[in-house]
């Protein structure tokens, strides 16, 4: 079963949408629409009546949703849904949620009983970078991280903040699918892509397609394709 990504144009790229209950990676240069692209898939859960969850270890929900304010695709709507939670693991408040799922095990083991426990259905996290605040060991921790994360029943983004396509990390390993956006800038300006790079029991060809911003968000020109 697949599930709708939220943003015109990209699930033709993906055979109809992301695959269920998996785990993807979401990478790029700052803005280049990773928390964008993040936020309307969060949205488009809400519309379904998806339970839904944003973890952020960066942002208060009052930042995001300003960040998102310039669009129309019902970001502001969804944030105020009962469908959507949003946790930031940074403040007081979100620490003390997430610690009522165990004390054993560290962040791993609390999150993604906090996932199961809630039914989400669709999980943002943001961002790996930011994991290395709870981990010690991040090379080895977050292999674990991850390998939990894929055995939950949620479709989950993972942002990372990994700039060249051609380096893999683990993260892009252990992840069912990896996505990247590009920003390219010549003389006609600013020109973004969005390239799927891996994506498990998907026909893809790997191409970069154009990515364009509107007042509704992101959107893929499928027709478009971008030398990078």
């Amino acid at each position: 079963m697949r599930v709708s990504s939220g943003v015109p144009g990209f699930d033709d790229l993906v055979e109809g949408g992301l695959l269920k209950d998996r785990l993807y990676v979401v990478s790029g240069p700052p803005g280049s629409g990773k928390t964008t692209f993040c936020s309307q898939f969060i949205t488009q859960g809400v519309k379904e009546g998806k339970e839904c969850l944003y973890v952020t270890m960066h942002e208060t929900k009052e930042e995001l949703s300003e960040d998102m304010s310039g669009f129309e695709f019902g970001f502001d709507r969804a944030m105020q849904s009962d469908q959507l939670q949003f946790l930031n693991l940074v403040t007081e408040a979100g620490k003390r949620t997430i610690t009522q799922f165990g004390t054993d095990g560290g962040l791993t083991n609390r999150l993604v009983a906090f996932i199961e426990s809630n039914g989400i259905d669709h999980c943002v996290i943001d961002s790996t970078m930011l994991l290395q605040h709870f981990f010690s060991d991040m090379s080895d921790e977050i292999t674990g991280f991850l390998s939990a994360l894929k055995q939950t029943e949620a479709t989950i983004l993972l942002i990372s903040e990994m700039t060249d396509p051609t380096s893999y990390s683990d993260e892009h390993y252990l992840a069912h699918g990896v996505i990247f956006f590009h920003n390219f800038l010549d003389s006609g300006g600013m020109t973004r892509g969005v390239q799927v790079i891996k994506m498990r029991g998907t026909a893809i060809d790997s191409d970069i397609r154009e990515l364009s911003f509107s007042d509704q968000g992101l959107r893929v020109h499928t027709d478009r394709k971008v030398q990078g």
